[in-house]
């Protein structure tokens, strides 16, 4: 270990737990149950329940209570400007994922300051703040589409093809798979402003969370449960339908009329995921940084070093190594991969 890692690693380190700041003794997103935890954002894969005591944005720490009722840990604190935790200052800031989403930078006067993004977009995203670029000695980035064959494209684009094969197939309901954390309010803001006025109608397993994003001025506008009681099938012809993938696993999806399977998700690139889902119509839809944002940011902030984690690291690894940058991966256990 350098000496440059070895003062990084006063600041960060890895755990089985997940990642651990000494200085402050708490994890940020720990896979595990822990004393004191920092959460990034609400998503199963950083948020999880049991832990002592929690901070998180104040949007974060309701969707939790939503996901797992209001005992999901013992201490909850809204993150609310700067914090001194233990020896380092905490804050927090907008990530451009979802709801409620933040970076977490922890500083220390005389090491610097690292900065953990969590899950992180940088294209405009009308259901939740924008990405802020943080200054930082060491980037703590996502790598979910590391790879140079992942650029995507404008999410306008999506929305009108499938506006398009609406308009061509009106006797067919539209059934879209969508994460129901982030990704459905963000496709039902899209469809809304490419001027989608009529009724979208969506799965129960997305109520709860539209029905927040409501509270939190996000304008959904017409939304309808998605029930078919015996003759109202024709009803939804031309109709679109928004629902958690593993709903379509279920006879649930065919009884919609002449269902076309949609799924918008970053991973609707590979053609080869498509077609093992069954999926008509892919829409390349992500909520993550793509290769040219990813590698857009580090360059930006330009950190002395840059740690790598959630997804394929070696090719920005290696990115890194040509740019005369250092970089190394963390291989953090317990983080799934999200159908986003």
């Amino acid at each position: 270990m350098t000496p440059a890692q070895t003062t990084a690693a006063t600041l960060l380190q890895t755990r089985p737990e997940g990642l651990y700041c000494p200085m402050g003794d708490f994890y940020i997103d720990p896979t595990r149950p822990v004393q004191r935890a920092l959460i990034t954002h609400g998503h199963a894969d950083h948020a999880r329940a049991g832990h002592g005591a929690v901070m998180a944005t104040a949007q974060t720490l309701d969707i939790m209570a939503i996901r797992y009722g209001a005992d999901f840990t013992q201490s909850r604190q809204p993150a609310a400007g700067p914090q001194q935790i233990g020896d380092v200052a905490v804050s927090f800031h907008p990530a451009g994922h979802i709801l409620g989403s933040a970076q977490i930078a922890i500083s220390h006067k005389s090491i610097g300051t690292a900065v953990v993004t969590g899950d992180y977009s940088r294209s405009p995203n009308p259901a939740c703040a924008p990405f802020e670029p943080v200054p930082c000695d060491i980037l703590v980035t996502e790598a979910t589409f590391a790879l140079p064959v992942f650029r995507h494209p404008d999410p306008g684009d999506e929305i009108a093809r499938l506006l398009a094969s609406v308009a061509a197939f009106p006797d067919r309901a539209h059934l879209i798979g969508t994460y129901a954390l982030g990704k459905a309010q963000r496709l039902i803001m899209l469809l809304r402003a490419a001027g989608w006025d009529a009724p979208i109608y969506i799965h129960g397993a997305l109520q709860k969370l539209c029905d927040y994003h409501v509270t939190q001025g996000i304008p959904l506008g017409d939304l309808r449960a998605a029930t078919i009681t015996r003759g109202q099938k024709r009803d939804f012809a031309g109709q679109i339908v928004l629902a958690p993938p593993s709903a379509f696993a279920a006879t649930w999806a065919q009884r919609f009329p002449d269902p076309v399977i949609c799924f918008a998700s970053g991973w609707m690139q590979v053609r080869a995921r498509a077609r093992q889902r069954g999926v008509e119509l892919p829409l390349v839809i992500s909520d993550h940084v793509d290769w040219p944002d990813l590698t857009r940011t580090i360059t930006e902030l330009n950190p002395a070093e840059t740690w790598v984690t959630h997804g394929r690291e070696d090719a920005i690894i290696r990115w890194c190594a040509l740019q005369g940058r250092t970089a190394r991966p963390l291989r953090l256990l317990g983080y799934e991969e999200e159908e986003t």
